[in-house]
């Protein structure tokens, strides 16, 4: 295998761990962040029913007014205090932060921080 390769294959690697540990410990809903270089997403997703409970991202039109000109960490913290809104409008308090492969640094902190702030407990 190549370096790209056996980088992708350790990502992946990397967040099925995360998420084996996640599934066998909760019965809450999981907060299951997606992040690229551009954007960072955010859905609380039910395992047990396999549905999407909320989903906020930063490319969605109805936040472009709010988002435009911030920093993507600025970014990640908006998304993260709209789903801690959402979720509190649906009765959701307790969840479990899924961070997938990617470290808890930068955007994915401050996305959780935001979110703890707006009242969601993980």
């Amino acid at each position: 295998m190549n370096e790209a390769r056996n980088k992708y294959v350790r990502r992946e690697r990397r967040a099925l761990r995360v998420r084996a540990k996640l599934r066998d410990t909760s019965s809450a809903p999981r907060l299951s962040i997606s992040r690229s270089l551009k954007h960072i997403q955010a859905q609380i997703i039910d395992d047990a029913s396999g549905r999407t409970l909320v989903y906020v991202t930063t490319t969605s039109k109805a936040f472009a007014g709010d988002l435009a000109g911030k920093k993507k960490t600025e970014r990640a913290a908006f998304v993260g205090g709209e789903v801690a809104k959402r979720a509190k409008a649906l009765g959701l308090e307790q969840v479990v932060f899924d961070r997938g492969a990617a470290r808890y640094h930068g955007r994915i902190k401050a996305l959780a921080d935001a979110a703890r702030a707006g009242g969601l407990k993980f």
